[in-house]
């Protein structure tokens, strides 16, 4: 069962049915079809209209049931998602990633203290295990295996990729497209032992994917877990929402007035790619990020969010050209097309076209280590 559009709802009411009481305004809206609309958003009380047929309110309470509970775990909130697909809407609560620990087993402080050190930073989020899951025994911010198992979770122990993926697409589709409160828990992944951690990887991608809300793990692997938690975060992102970084003049490595200098958009995935690069180069440099509503390179140039006259702007805003002598900037190998258009209105500057693609920045650099002259 789908969601009710405003349309479907209007065919219920006064001025569909050319009926008494049409268009009244009783419920505060000009039209039967603006409380329609503004009833599919949820925008309205349906107790606003005094005319709403029986029909209509069945249907509507109907649809209006959260698909899948929220639960929280040590703080951590699971489930909650309404849709098959993220572009429909988003998707909701990140799948949570959690580790059983068994504290009988002589390895696991060990295990434990490596559970702990493990984290990653990538698109300014700070990305490490969700929750600890304790047998035979517990400590401090676990859960005991026991009462784990007591959660209103659907629990699937995955032995067979294809059962485990088949449930966890029919439990969301009974969930979202149903309203079938049997299947309205959020799902459990259970992932044991394997000595083929390139199948584990494979099988929890998908999982995340499609449709588990928390995938517990009897390994920990910080490479599978670094995987995991980027792709997730992929997942996870807001579609209507590009990722983006702040417009400014990023420093790396303490430039002076003679470093080199680059430039990108704003787009966050961009940004910590080529900044990674610069990082980790033998040499200091600048990055010049300019305005694109969190778009790439090509998309930006495309919809005019990057343009010569944006960054000549983005120039002057911070006065680059007096807090530096070199006078050439490196810009995306993308926008090798831009290099003229650039130059008639960056006066201040020459334009250099870089790499494509931000891991062969390295190289580009070992070429201008070589050849003052680029």
């Amino acid at each position: 069962m789908t969601e009710l559009s405003g349309l479907q709802i209007f065919k219920y009411l006064p001025a569909a049915k050319k009926a008494e009481h049409t268009n009244c305004k009783g419920c505060g809206c000009p039209t039967c079809m603006a409380f329609a609309l503004k009833l599919a958003k949820h925008q309205i009380d349906i107790n606003k209209c005094n005319y709403v047929s029986k029909e209509l309110r069945e249907i509507y309470e109907r649809n209006s049931k959260q698909p899948q509970k929220t639960i929280e775990i040590n703080g951590i909130k699971i489930g909650g998602e309404n849709v098959l697909y993220r572009h429909e809407k988003t998707f909701v609560n990140k799948t949570a990633i959690a580790v059983i620990l068994d504290l009988e087993k002589s390895d696991w402080k060990e295990k434990l203290d490596r559970i702990k050190k493990f984290e990653i930073t990538r698109v300014n989020e700070k990305l490490k295990v969700d929750l600890i899951i304790t047998k035979n025994g517990q400590l401090p911010d676990s859960i005991k295996f026991e009462d784990f198992n007591k959660l209103p979770l659907i629990k699937i122990e995955d032995s067979n990729f294809s059962d485990t993926s088949t449930k966890l697409v029919e439990i969301r589709e009974k969930a979202v497209l149903e309203k079938d409160e049997k299947f309205s828990d959020p799902v459990c992944v259970y992932l044991k032992h394997t000595d083929n951690l390139n199948v584990l990887c494979a099988k929890a991608s998908y999982y995340i994917c499609k449709y588990a809300n928390i995938l517990l793990f009897e390994d920990f692997d910080e490479k599978l877990f670094t995987s995991l938690m980027m792709l997730r975060q992929n997942i996870f992102t807001d579609p209507q929402k590009p990722l983006q970084v702040e417009s400014k003049i990023y420093e790396f490595n303490n430039p002076d007035e003679n470093s080199l200098i680059f430039m990108t958009t704003n787009f966050a995935l961009t940004f910590f790619a080529v900044a990674n690069e610069l990082e980790s180069l033998p040499l200091p440099s600048y990055l010049i990020v300019t305005p694109a509503d969190g778009m790439s390179v090509l998309t930006a140039w495309s919809a005019e969010k990057f343009t010569a006259k944006i960054v000549a702007k983005t120039l002057k805003k911070f006065d680059f050209a007096n807090k530096v002598k070199n006078r050439k900037i490196i810009i995306p190998g993308l926008l090798a097309d831009m290099k003229e258009e650039l130059e008639e209105e960056i006066k201040d500057f020459e334009i250099v076209v870089g790499t494509i693609d931000a891991f062969a920045i390295s190289d580009f650099v070992k070429n201008i280590d070589n050849n003052k002259n680029y």
